[in-house]
């Protein structure tokens, strides 16, 4: 009896510090499992940005972050993507923080909106939210009976998630109506938003502890210490942001220009009209994401109109002057908010008014000039007789025996110049001043 509780009791000490071990291990590994999803989002609101963000809080669900993190600095964009952000928030099972920082970041626009449907919403000091007016591509205002239209409704949609969120719909509204706009500590004083963190470290800590029902139902943030990912965006994510740029949908757009125009001057060239109609269907992606000025847009149009009537018309370089002309002032034109880079635009509009200038040279030239093949283009041509004609004998011209006729008896040897032609006879005449 004695030997068996002592067998029971060595087994309890042998076991227990074993099971703690695991126990502890375990714990340890759970809290190393949990981490939180860093979304970088950083530029207009477009439909890459829709895209991308979408991508990101469906990863987020899959690896079962704890929290997913959007760092956000925008000075707006388009509503309808806008929207598709806003319900990727809404909807997702995994708490959505909408952090505007670092320092000299802000929420502009419809950054107001997707700040304020986040699940909670935090700033940086130094940060700014506001000026949610809506306006047309371009920053146009929208014409008034519409206008009102489209505020009313951008107004009540916005009141609606901040209310149901537990912040200042009123003030929202207002960043609608009146374009006003305020700082972190006055978003917080005003609860537009939850808090203010200096970083995603102190952001983390400020986090630990608070309740929040997302599509899954009531979630308590434990965050405190997390580890943190970053979404890395993938290769579409990356070349629809790199398109969005208004540099390089200019670029695009010239180059797809310059190759449409090539390929209907020159028929049959295939690569020009390739790549120029990939390029044109790119720029004009990137131009929905965009504040396009549609004056620009059509004079950047009347430029290449221009440029194809200099191959008609004999305007001595009028034409392809007014062409550059208006392909210069057309660029400057195209993007009122986000202007060209003046250090590509000027270079570029050389390079391209040149070479359509150049095209266009070539075409006229080409156009003008004496014809070097079939029945036109043999008229003219001096040739030796090798068979005496009288009046009808054999000649060699461009290269060829020809049937010949004229109207004096020419010996072989002479030098006869092709005054017209027949069918496969050639009517000639002696070229008295290279005769042999």
């Amino acid at each position: 009896m004695i030997r068996y509780g002592f067998a029971l009791w060595l087994r309890i000490f042998f076991f227990c510090p074993v099971w703690a071990f695991f126990s502890v291990m375990a714990s340890s590994g759970f809290a190393q499992d949990r981490f939180a999803l860093v979304i970088e989002l950083e530029g207009p609101i477009s439909p890459g940005t829709a895209a991308y963000l979408a991508r990101g809080l469906e990863e987020a669900q899959a690896q079962k972050a704890a929290v997913a993190v959007v760092r956000l600095d925008t000075p707006g964009g388009l509503a309808s993507s806008m929207r598709t952000m806003i319900k990727a928030i809404m909807n997702s099972e995994v708490p959505v923080v909408v952090y505007v920082g670092p320092r000299g970041a802000g929420a502009a626009s419809a950054g107001v909106m997707i700040t304020v449907a986040a699940h909670v919403a935090a700033m940086a000091p130094g940060t700014n939210i506001g000026a949610a007016h809506p306006v047309e591509a371009g920053g146009k205002e929208i014409e008034k009976t519409m206008s009102e239209k489209v505020v009313n409704d951008m107004a009540s949609y916005a009141r609606g998630i901040a209310e149901m969120r537990g912040r200042n719909g009123e003030w929202v509204e207002k960043a609608i109506r009146e374009s006003v706009s305020i700082t972190a500590e006055e978003a917080l004083d005003k609860k537009v938003i939850d808090l203010m963190a200096e970083d995603l470290a102190e952001l983390m800590g400020r986090l630990e502890g608070k309740e929040v029902t997302t599509g899954a139902g009531k979630i308590i943030l434990k965050t405190a210490g997390i580890a943190m990912r970053h979404y890395t965006p993938g290769f579409r994510d990356r070349v629809l942001k790199t398109i969005s740029d208004p540099n390089i949908a200019y670029i695009l757009m010239m180059i797809g220009l310059a190759g449409l125009y090539f390929e209907l001057s020159n028929p049959g060239a295939v690569f020009p009209g390739v790549i120029g109609a990939i390029s044109l269907i790119l720029a004009f992606y990137s131009m929905q994401t965009l504040p396009v000025n549609y004056a620009g847009l059509l004079l950047i149009v009347l430029a290449i109109v221009l440029f194809i009537a200099e191959i008609k018309i004999a305007s001595y370089g009028l034409l392809s002057i007014g062409g550059i002309i208006s392909l210069g002032l057309g660029s400057v034109m195209l993007f009122e908010d986000l202007g060209v880079s003046l250090r590509l635009m000027l270079p570029m509009v050389l390079l391209v008014g040149g070479f359509f200038a150049a095209v266009a040279g070539l075409a006229v030239k080409a156009y003008r000039s004496k014809p070097m093949a079939g029945a036109e283009g043999i008229v003219g041509e001096v040739g030796v007789v090798k068979e005496t004609i009288d009046p009808e004998g054999v000649v060699f011209v461009h290269g060829e025996r020809w049937r010949a006729v004229a109207h004096e008896k020419i010996l072989p040897g002479e030098r006869v110049e092709v005054d017209r032609i027949d069918g496969l006879v050639l009517t000639v005449k002696k070229a008295e001043d290279l005769k042999t």
